[in-house]
């Protein structure tokens, strides 16, 4: 079948906005984009990243990439449950790393870097991070392909993000505290509602915890796991790349 190069441009047209726009929104809201974390979470974010490394089963010397690390949270929480590892946070919005370089504690190394296409070299990595990334990546199986091309043979995948929660007597609560609490709070806080109305449509939107399981499964990762959390609006999802035969 023959591919109408016009089409194609058109794709890559709509995923080079997509990316322009979403590094845009970050850029505004990165002075506030922590406070704003624990807000919206009631501070449960901070259990989740802790979650997060502990499942990636880091050792001394681990090589850990935190990938959309924003502000380097899940960098910072490595090192604190493995001092000896070597975790780099990687994001592609530098006003989200120049608000992680100057927080207290320890330093990280900080590079740019686009999930889409990772600029390292294959199997570097013994574990890679995300926090709140998937969501927001204009083609999920590439960024998929690329986090499985870095890892090392045996390494580990964890993912935390926002899913859609199945139906429930808390659905009406979880409604409003996404598109009304959440972004009046966007306001109150950062004074960037259209972001904080952003987020949780793509919350909303984002794959069932089971859906994604199975992108990560077709991605070619092996022991694919997930824990849901916050009343099922949030999973953490945990694989491992297969060992060379």
């Amino acid at each position: 079948m023959k591919t109408d190069p016009g089409n194609c441009f058109q794709g890559e047209e709509a995923v080079s906005k997509r990316a322009s726009d979403v590094q845009d929104m970050f850029e505004r809201i990165a002075p506030r984009y922590d406070l704003m974390n624990r807000l919206m979470t009631a501070g449960q974010d901070v259990r989740w990243r802790c979650e997060v490394i502990h499942l990636a089963e880091l050792t001394p010397g681990a090589r850990l990439l935190d990938l959309g690390a924003g502000t380097g949270d899940l960098a910072r929480q490595a090192l604190f449950q493995q001092p000896a590892c070597r975790p780099l946070a990687a994001d592609f919005t530098l006003g989200m790393i120049l608000a992680g370089q100057p927080r207290p504690g320890p330093r990280l190394e900080w590079c740019t870097a686009d999930a889409l296409w990772l600029p390292f070299p294959d199997e570097i990595f013994d574990a890679v991070v995300s926090g709140f990334l998937l969501r927001n990546v204009a083609d999920l199986p590439q960024a998929l392909g690329q986090q499985y091309r870095v890892l090392k043979p045996g390494g580990r995948l964890v993912v935390l993000d926002t899913t859609r929660p199945t139906p429930s007597p808390f659905s009406p609560f979880i409604r409003f505290h996404m598109h009304t609490l959440i972004p009046f709070l966007g306001k109150m806080v950062t004074g960037q509602a259209d972001a904080y109305r952003y987020l949780p449509t793509t919350s909303q939107n984002f794959l069932l915890a089971e859906d994604l399981q199975a992108q990560i499964q077709a991605a070619g990762f092996q022991q694919v796991q997930f824990h849901r959390r916050m009343f099922g609006t949030i999973a953490i999802h945990s694989a491992r790349k297969v060992l060379n035969k």
